[in-house]
């Protein structure tokens, strides 16, 4: 079987090797410190960087902690191995603590980096991601690097056919393909949504990661069967209804990734008074790139939206960007997209690169407690200015309601 390339994030430089005489321990609080021989004293700060660090995450898959009764000293103990430690087996990926301004955050990645040099080190054996789209493009290769690295993945796709070849491909490379499901989703309807939520809470009752990563683009006029403009639909009111549902999994240890795109930029969506017949126009009314570039700023003013909403239960809820014109399925409903996209693609990000972004979002431990942010090349990046408008983060949340509420009487699933 092939696999992922193990390879040291290029971002990890040399200040965090240690000078000669200095030893990483840990306290019971999983706090670092740093142990100076040469000077017998100890300090709670790295002596290059200067930045205090933590462990965090449960312990890896198999390992064991135990008090040693002859010592007092707390002992690790991999069953799988048949070892005894003194040294937490996390040491080597503790983090920087969060600090208090998330621009003070070092930037460990970067525009070059994979989705398997994010998730390097990290032991995802027993998180679960909901992830929809997963079965092409970047959110298949958001889906095969999580579950690469031991995290159950659920499908949220419409199509069974592409999805179980999706699974199949990631069975092929690596065991963890087992671990991975599919959950009928079609986002043009909004009673497969809540079906799809349904299926979902009977297999897991709580889910770490819910990256809402379904999208379509350049699409002619079409409408979905809840007869709303697909693209609105599909990108965004789908997608908002599926968080709602699905909020009962979501606590402290959660992430909501909202994939969006730099195309936010380009709306032209105003920002007071918005309407169904504007987010969801009519024929006459329609262009396909416009209606893209508007739901992808509905998903960042979503993100935000979210994020404040779901603050007090400690969800962390981000949006980004996760590269230029990446060559992948989305362009395939016009042939000139099909072409330009084509043209381009020895000058953009390979599917891995694409993915990073997302997983760094759903999975990076300097973000616990980052929320209402948007990311672009693994750090964060500056929204255009009408995402920041907080009146326009709540008009929208309230007109969804009321498409959503509209839609849901008419076909009988409140």
């Amino acid at each position: 079987m092939s696999r992922p390339p193990m390879m040291q994030p290029d971002s990890d430089s040399e200040d965090e090797v240690l000078p000669p005489g200095f030893e990483e321990r840990t306290d019971e609080d999983g706090n670092v410190f740093y142990l100076n021989h040469q000077e017998k004293k100890t300090q709670w700060i790295h002596p290059r960087t200067g930045k205090a660090k933590k462990i965090q995450g449960e312990l890896p898959f198999g390992w064991e902690k135990e008090r040693e009764e002859s010592t007092g000293q707390t002992i690790y103990i991999d069953r799988k191995n048949n070892r005894r430690t003194y040294i937490d087996p996390r040491l080597a990926f503790a983090v920087e603590n969060t600090p208090k301004n998330v621009s003070d955050i070092r930037q460990r990645f970067d525009a070059n980096s994979t989705a398997f040099q994010v998730l390097h080190g990290q032991d995802l054996n027993g998180k679960v991601a909901v992830i929809t789209g997963a079965n092409t493009g970047i959110g298949f290769e958001t889906a095969r690097s999580l579950a690469f690295f031991g995290c159950q993945v659920l499908f949220a796709c419409r199509s069974q056919s592409k999805t179980e070849e999706a699974i199949e491909k990631i069975r092929n490379e690596r065991d963890s393909g087992g671990r991975c499901s599919f959950i009928p989703c079609d986002l043009g309807s909004m009673r497969s949504v809540k079906q799809a939520a349904e299926l979902i809470k009977k297999e897991v009752n709580h889910i770490d990661m819910l990256i809402l990563n379904a999208a379509v683009f350049a699409l002619p006029y079409t409408q979905t069967e809840d007869q709303l403009e697909t693209t609105f639909q599909v990108c965004h009111l789908a997608h908002f209804y599926l968080c709602k549902l699905l909020e009962d999994c979501l606590d402290q240890n959660s992430r909501v990734v909202v994939v969006s795109s730099e195309s936010h930029r380009f709306s032209w969506l105003p920002p007071s008074d918005l309407s169904e017949q504007i987010l969801s126009p009519p024929a006459k009314n329609y262009y396909s790139m416009i209606a893209y570039n508007n739901a992808k700023l509905c998903n960042v003013l979503f993100a935000r939206g979210l994020a404040k909403k779901l603050c007090e239960k400690g969800v962390c809820v981000n949006a980004l960007h996760p590269g230029n014109m990446v060559s992948s399925s989305i362009s395939r409903n016009w042939w000139f997209y099909r072409f330009l996209f084509a043209f381009v693609r020895p000058f953009t990000k390979s599917l891995q690169q694409a993915a990073s972004t997302t997983i760094y979002v759903a999975t990076a431990n300097e973000l616990c407690g980052v929320s209402g942010q948007y990311f672009n090349n693994c750090f964060f990046c500056e929204p255009s200015q009408l995402s920041r408008n907080n009146e326009m983060v709540d008009n929208l949340w309230e007109t969804s309601e009321q498409i959503l509420d509209r839609i849901l009487q008419e076909k009988g699933l409140k």
